[in-house]
């Protein structure tokens, strides 16, 4: 019993021999994250010109565009290492009205007599597909900037409700982007966190096309969030959404293919994220 101390010391060193031969736990490399966003969307300001001799459209004061739109909003991510990223976005977006001409329009070529009873279609959904790398080292924080391609499927209609008055034009094409996104802890998990995608271009350079169309897009947005359990976030979002195109397009036998259309949208949504990641 004298020397039970010589014992002590023996196992003592032993456990800490076992505790250095257990490997500390690895992150995963790769986490992923979905996301889904429902809201409502404003239009600010959306004006439109088809033709080179037609008529300034004013969407929310000539066609009754003026109400509140319900919006969905759907992405998911992966990160690679929690710096890069790659994320694909889904935004539908689809916009019809019913109004009562208030003075003579025309569309394409095509008139559109004061008291014509007119349906107006606008409809933009789009498909993104993004690139960023966080340039910070925390966990807790975020600030990344990449590139973006987003893919637009535009429809835009002017229909009269009996059926004889018609235009409509349709437009599919690849839009570039610059990006750029943070997010920051606030005290008691809470977050707030911004995003901003955003490119002006000629479109005929990106098209390949010999017309000239000049465009623009600009989506940005602040969140402010809070992680009520690991792996997922509720979120309140307000987003500004604005672009559009002048120019000069290919012509069909119902338009010259001249066009001006430029909008602004307010989006305020809440959603939510699922992660991988604690």
């Amino acid at each position: 019993m004298r020397h039970w101390w010589v014992g002590a010391l023996v196992l003592s060193l032993a456990a800490g021999a076992s505790a250095q031969d257990v490997p500390e736990e690895r992150e995963p490399e790769f986490g992923v994250r979905g996301t889904v966003e429902l809201g409502f969307l404003a239009v600010l300001d959306h004006d439109i010109r088809l033709g080179s001799d037609g008529s300034d459209i004013d969407y929310p004061s000539d066609l009754l565009q003026s109400n509140l739109y319900f919006v969905p909003r759907l992405s998911i991510e992966l990160d690679i290492w929690r710096q890069h990223h790659l994320t694909f976005l889904y935004q539908p977006l689809d916009i019809t009205s019913t109004a009562v001409l208030r003075r003579d329009l025309r569309i394409d070529g095509l008139d559109y007599p004061e008291g014509t009873p007119v349906r107006a279609r606008y409809g933009f959904p789009f498909y993104r597909f993004s690139w960023d790398f966080d340039v910070l080292t925390e966990r807790e924080m975020l600030l990344a900037f990449g590139l973006g391609l987003q893919l637009r499927n535009a429809t835009i209609e002017f229909e009269s409700l009996d059926g004889t008055l018609y235009r409509s034009r349709e437009d599919v094409g690849p839009v570039p982007l610059l990006r750029a996104r943070g997010r920051f802890p606030v005290a008691n998990r809470f977050f707030f966190a911004f995003e901003v995608d955003g490119f002006y271009a000629p479109i005929s350079v990106l098209n390949g096309s010999d017309t000239d169309v000049q465009g623009a897009i600009l989506d940005a947005s602040l969140r402010f969030g809070w992680r009520f359990m690991d792996h997922a976030d509720a979120f309140l979002n307000v987003r500004y959404l604005a672009g559009g195109a002048t120019g000069s397009g290919d012509p069909t036998p119902t338009s010259d293919g001249q066009q001006s259309n430029w909008l602004h949208f307010l989006v305020v949504s809440l959603g939510a994220t699922i992660d991988s990641r604690p």
